[in-house]
């Protein structure tokens, strides 16, 4: 089981690289790439397998902290998502929706390694 937790931990960080790499990278064009849809939701669905585990772990867990995290996830994914169908479309991505794709995901990493 904890290499199986590992290996989620491992998914969440490259989920969350994807997210906001793209975001950072494209910076002076802001635009959300389908892949930070990929990203979001391989945060979103390893987030809920690690929520699922630290009970069979039997781990101690901020659970108000996992819920708010939870929260962010689901909004970056549903942004992403928007965006990520505006971009194979070709419609223009506005600006709000790009930056707060990739602010909401680094929110996010921020209250996963600020709030203890």
């Amino acid at each position: 089981m904890d290499i199986l937790y590992n290996v989620m931990v491992f998914l969440h960080i490259v989920g969350a690289a994807m997210v906001v790499g793209i975001w950072i990278g494209n910076m002076k064009k802001p635009t959300v790439h389908p892949r930070q849809f990929d990203g979001a939701a391989t945060q979103v669905i390893t987030g809920v397998v690690m929520m699922g585990l630290i009970p069979a772990l039997d781990m101690d867990a901020n659970y108000m902290k996992l819920g708010i995290k939870l929260a962010i996830g689901l909004a970056v994914a549903v942004l992403a998502f928007i965006g990520s169908r505006k971009y194979r479309k070709g419609e223009p991505i506005s600006k709000g929706l790009a930056h707060s794709v990739g602010g909401l995901a680094l929110l996010n990493v921020a209250i996963a390694t600020l709030w203890n």
